[in-house]
């Protein structure tokens, strides 16, 4: 079976933090919070969990991955080069004019993007096509969805959730970024989610919590799946905005600014440090 090998994923994950501090600054883009508090999980998907072969990007047996909360797609560049699909080197031209590595993650040109994102509420639904297809296909792969808390707003998931749980799409895994700031204020002042484990019960999915910092929580919830047979699986992981550096984490004000000069500074040394 096409796989990369185990990575060390606590340092991939570093350096796709120090990417995308690099990427978002250089290019003027935001999201870095954003991109932080899921580059943990991106790191355990890519460097242990996901089929997938950066040599043969359209592999036919390789797992699907989808970044519904598109602004956070310097993190996924990062990740891609990486782990072998592209050089680093062209992270530098992230959201430069006529660069293929958009502010918002963008398939256009680039080997290991599945689909283009950036309107929110979107990502659950494409992929629970791609699940159901699979599985008509008699295929085993697995769809990998991860979301924003903010995006579970909006009426498209839950339209998807039913969807998926009545086609009994075991093969769809969907993955929230449970940072509980949205862009512009705590979720539980914009739309509150509580009780949200129960609301995905209820929908009839199987639902695992974990530490989305913590590697070994992660590697647990994703290495049994799905979590209950015949249900699609949703892995509300606990994140924290800006992960990484101490005067971004749990701040609303990371998820539109751009960190240059001393910020900057500060910022890579904390990570580098880490």
């Amino acid at each position: 079976m096409n796989s990369i090998p185990s990575m060390d994923t606590v340092d991939l994950a570093k350096r796709v933090r120090i990417h995308a501090l690099h990427m978002t600054s250089t290019g003027g883009s935001s999201h870095i919070g954003a991109a932080f508090s899921i580059a943990d999980i991106l790191a355990v998907l890519y460097g242990q969990i996901m089929r997938h072969d950066p040599k043969q990007p359209s592999w036919a047996g390789r797992d699907r991955f989808i970044l519904s909360k598109g602004h956070a797609g310097a993190a996924v560049y990062a990740t891609l080069a990486e782990v072998g699909y592209f050089p680093t080197k062209q992270l530098k031209l992230h959201y430069q004019d006529g660069s293929v590595l958009s502010g918002h993650v963008s398939h256009k040109g680039i080997h290991g993007v599945e689909l283009s994102t950036g309107s929110l509420g979107h990502g659950l639904g494409v992929g629970t096509g791609m699940a159901k297809a699979l599985k008509l296909a008699g295929q085993d792969q697995r769809v990998f969805v991860l979301m924003s808390d903010g995006e579970c707003d909006e009426g498209t998931i839950w339209e998807a959730a039913l969807f998926a749980q009545h086609h009994s799409l075991e093969n769809l895994v969907a993955i929230v970024d449970y940072n509980k700031i949205q862009s512009l204020a705590p979720i539980a002042e914009t739309i509150a989610l509580e009780p949200f484990r129960q609301k995905w019960e209820s929908f009839n999915w199987s639902v695992v919590e974990a530490d989305g910092h913590d590697h070994n929580s992660l590697v647990k919830a994703l290495c049994t799946l799905p979590a209950k047979s015949g249900r699609p699986t949703v892995i509300i992981a606990h994140t924290v905005k800006g992960k990484g550096v101490s005067f971004m984490e749990n701040t609303v004000l990371w998820h539109y600014r751009t960190a240059r000069g001393e910020e900057f500074n500060l910022a890579l040394a904390e990570l580098e440090k880490s």
